[in-house]
């Protein structure tokens, strides 16, 4: 079944007297390309996340970001009182032996040395597994929108393939007459030139033979049509992103070669349309999980 890379989901939750919101997102990468968006406090588990993320989501740009906010009144901010208050008292006495004005003294007072404490509060195990929680519920979703995404993608695709499918058809239609009109091209070229009577037949034979295997395409169209059902069956496969481009690669050398060997204008034209459309194929298989 094919998935695509790109994705979004999102989960919030009210737990205690917190609100856990997470948001993930994601699009087509080589590998798994995973950006965290956290509070400090859960760095702790920052790498069992990323392990949990590139088993649940294998391979993408992974963007997740998770937000704890709180309906209580919760600051790590700490002031110490007793202190700020000798620095007071101290900076006051300071203040009257100099006659200096003593209004702004507060504004000293919090920029000595320990008296404002940013205290770094430990992670809470409960609230971690609530978060965890969010998170699988979030790719739940990230993993659905893939599911919709690839069903649009398996539609083009067969779309595609049908049309270069049908070009392939129309250049086996094409190739029944195409080396006897190539015989019949050269020999009258040759006429023109040096004239019938001047042509040694068995060399003319020989020399046409050599030429005419330069340009038989039987192995390619075979090749082709192998090619082809390949992608098709490889569809219905799990996890095939990188099989399809290695698979498109292998069509579009037999679509190259073909046009390379046509010495046929209409043939031609079927082998631009089946480049145009195997460029759309590459594209759309770069973002096949």
């Amino acid at each position: 079944m094919i998935k695509s890379m790109t994705g979004f989901g999102k989960f919030t939750k009210e737990f205690k007297d917190k609100t856990i919101t997470v948001e993930v997102r994601s699009l087509n990468s080589k590998g798994a390309d995973i950006s965290l968006r956290l509070s400090s406090m859960f760095r702790a588990y920052e790498l069992d996340l990323r392990n949990e993320l590139t088993k649940q989501l294998e391979r993408g740009k992974i963007d997740l970001s998770v937000f704890v906010e709180s309906k209580a009144e919760d600051t790590p901010i700490e002031i110490n009182i007793p202190l700020a208050k000798a620095y007071h008292t101290k900076f006051k006495e300071l203040a009257t032996a100099l006659g200096e004005n003593n209004a702004d003294l507060l504004k000293e007072v919090i920029k000595m040395p320990d008296v404002m404490k940013n205290e770094r509060k430990e992670a809470d195990e409960n609230v971690w597994k609530e978060i965890m929680g969010c998170i699988n519920e979030a790719i739940k979703e990230l993993n659905k929108f893939r599911d919709q995404e690839g069903k649009s993608i398996e539609a083009d695709f067969k779309t595609r393939l049908g049309v270069i499918s049908d070009s392939l058809t129309k250049i086996l239609e094409l190739d029944k007459n195409r080396l006897t009109k190539i015989k019949e091209r050269i020999k009258n070229n040759l006429a023109d030139v040096i004239g019938m009577d001047k042509i040694d037949s068995n060399r003319f034979e020989q020399e046409l033979i050599y030429y005419i295997e330069k340009l038989d395409i039987n192995e390619e169209k075979v090749r082709l049509k192998q090619h082809l059902d390949y992608f098709l069956s490889t569809m219905k496969e799990n996890s095939i992103g990188r099989k399809l481009n290695f698979i498109t690669q292998e069509i579009g050398r037999e679509i190259n070669t073909i046009g390379s060997k046509a010495n046929d204008a209409d043939m031609q034209k079927l082998v631009v349309l089946m480049k145009d459309e195997l460029e759309k194929l590459k594209e759309q298989s770069s973002n096949v999980l």
